[in-house]
Formats: C-alpha cells, structure tokens, sequence
C-alpha cells in the first residue's frame, strides 16, 4: 500500500478530477495528504464546482498561509496549462510533489474531429511535460527514482477503437484510435509507459468506459439531454441511435483510480468499466423516464422531440470494458447501479441551477478573466 502525500491533479476542475478531489478530501479516511490543483480554466474547468472544497479545504479557510505550509491546508488551486514546463516544475519543488494523478485532456470527439491541433497539443505534448518533468524531479543522483513517487496516467477506452457484437477490450487489446482525440489519448498512453521501461519512472495506467454524475460538462451526452429535456428542446441522436457504450458512475471510477494509485503494480495498466452496455437510443428513453418522473414532465410528449441526426465521422460502434483485472487483483467492485447513478446525477442538475446558468451564460469564465486577468 503507497502512502502518498502531496499530490498533483492536473485538470482538477474538470468533471472526473474535481469529482476525484473530493472523493479524496471528503470520503478517503486514509488519506491525509495534499491535494494541488493544477488546471488551465479553458472551457470545460469550471471553479464553481470545487468552490465549497477550497471554503472547507483550501486558503480560503486559512488566509495567509502560503504554498509551502501545510498548517490546515490541504487543497491549492494553481491556475496553468500543463505543457508550460517552468510552472510545472515549480510546482513539483514548492509542493514536494510525491504523486501526479494525470486527468487534463482536452476529451470532447466532436471538438476534435473539428480542431484536432488543440487536443495534440494538451494531450500529447502536455502528458510529456509532466512525464518529463517527473523523471527530473524524481531521481537521485545516479539516475534512479524514487520509490514513494507515483504517476497516474487516465485514459479512455476510445484508445482501442471499436467492437462487432461480442468481445470486450482487455488491457491487452491493441489501440486502434478512430478519431484524433482517441489518437491523441493512445499517444500519451504510450508515451506514459515508454517513461516506466526507458526511465523506470513509477507509472500506473487506467482505460476508463463513459463516466456520467455530477459536474459533467453539458455538451456531453447524459447532462446535454437532461437540459435540453428541461428546457423544451428537440433531443438529437446520431446515426440510428444504436451505438453501444459502457457507462459507470464518475464515483466509482474515482474510487477505482484511487485503488490502482495504492495498490497497483508499477508499469500496470487497469481497466475500468461499469459492465453495463447501453445502446444510446435505449439510454436516452431510460432518461426521459427518470427526468419526466422528477421534474412532473409528460414523458410521450419528450419522447416526441427524439430525432436522429447525421452521424459524426469515424463513430465507433460499440465499446465494452472487461475490467476483471483490476476487480480480482486489487479488490474494486462498482457501487451504484445504473438506475440509482442515473437517479442521483438527474438531482444534481435539477438542485444545481446556478451552476449550470453560470456555464450556460459563460458567468463562470468572466469569473476566470476577473480573477487572473491576462493569464485566463
């Protein structure tokens, strides 16, 4: 079991990393350590969502401490792109940064499909500045690491492409990227576990299936359609709404990182999965149910603002996790079926109006601009 203490989340204010963070300040009981949150802010990181974690965890709570006291407390923010190697490899000596937890991605396959440079550039380049600058930081002067030092490096089942029918992709499934945010995601994957042969650098690697719960980005599918249910708006399918993927609950895959991050053999690669296939079409009807029944909507009447649209190129058809490893060698199981996940995330927006009005009218950017001023 690693006993990890100051830890690097880069992308902390994203959906998956600011979810991680407060797994990890308010329900890990083991651990004590420090948490510094290394995020650009671009479009998807919003700081609202950690708000009340740096008001309970953070300066906030200890106005006038600085970086390098941990006297109460245990969360920084820290405002910066990934690929500015200065400010990374200040953060590792003014931090002691003994773990790296790797999240920052740009992830949307739309976006990339239209901007493919972005995703190049952060995903890539950026994976190989904190890959790099822990290889500097972390060895003595012979060459060798450190042993307590860990680099957790989160990836995607996109990395492997698409299934027929059957099968599922295991950790030894070769990549087969179908789009340039899959090749980038395949690319740092690589990337990460050429640094553990070539350099020996402590490195665990996890392919995550679909993450849905709070604080996701409303462009992606599960908040899109709850939003747009809300609001009276048509809901749109690619294709013919039968691409298959497997979902799990942004909790428990939280808590299945944190396992690897513990228990998890140094080069390893684990793969996450909630076993729970889901044909878009058949998810989108599920959801209609769950919102109709909470916010007194008539679920035949936005049955009929379903309407198929043109599919995206290179939509992979299906995808399906065998996540057996990782459940018989470090013990992880999923926690919350998909009805009681979809339940509790369908909640979440409905309690959660500010946060998403703040996104919708780009409030939470202006905040971003305000706070940093020429640096947003």
């Amino acid at each position: 079991m690693r006993s990890l203490k100051n830890i690097l989340v880069s992308g902390g204010s994203g959906f998956i990393g600011c979810n991680f963070i407060r797994t990890l300040l308010e329900k890990t009981p083991g651990f004590t350590g420090r948490i510094v949150n290394l995020d650009a802010l671009t479009y998807a990181g919003n700081p609202a969502s950690l708000a009340d974690v740096e008001a309970a965890y953070g300066k906030t709570a200890h106005p006038g401490v600085n970086a390098a006291d941990s006297t109460g407390i245990r969360y920084f923010f820290e405002k910066g792109d990934i690929c500015d190697r200065s400010l990374v490899e200040s953060l590792f000596r003014t931090y002691d940064i003994d773990t790296v937890v790797h999240f920052a991605a740009e992830s949307h396959v739309d976006r990339s499909i239209l901007g493919p440079e972005a995703f190049i550039k952060t995903n890539v380049m950026g994976t190989f500045t904190l890959l790099d600058t822990a290889r500097q930081c972390w060895a003595d002067g012979s060459g060798a690491m450190r042993q307590d030092a860990l680099f957790h490096h989160i990836s995607t089942d996109e990395v492997y492409g698409s299934l027929g029918e059957t099968g599922r992709f295991t950790e030894t499934t070769p990549c087969d990227p179908r789009s340039p945010y899959s090749a980038s995601k395949a690319s740092s994957d690589h990337l990460a576990m050429a640094y553990y042969h070539t350099y020996g650098l402590p490195v665990t690697l996890s392919n995550c299936s679909n993450n849905y719960g709070p604080c996701q980005f409303p462009e992606k599918l599960i908040p899109l359609m709850i939003l747009n249910m809300l609001e009276g708006k048509p809901l749109p399918v690619y294709g013919d709404g039968k691409n298959i993927r497997d979902w799990v609950y942004v909790e428990d895959h939280n808590r299945a990182v944190w396992t690897v991050m513990q228990k998890g053999e140094c080069g390893g690669k684990y793969n996450i999965g909630g076993e729970n296939e889901w044909e878009n079409i058949r998810l989108l009807y599920t959801l209609i149910d769950v919102v109709s029944g909470k916010a007194g909507l008539d679920p035949a009447k936005v049955r009929e603002t379903v309407h198929f649209v043109r599919d995206r190129p290179g939509h992979d058809r299906r995808y399906a996790i065998d996540c057996s490893k990782i459940k018989r060698e470090l013990g992880w199981e999923r926690q919350v079926t998909f009805e009681e996940g979809l339940g509790k995330t369908v909640d979440w927006y409905l309690s959660n109006a500010a946060w998403i009005d703040g996104i919708r009218s780009g409030e939470y950017l202006d905040w971003v601009k305000k706070n940093y001023g020429d640096r947003a």
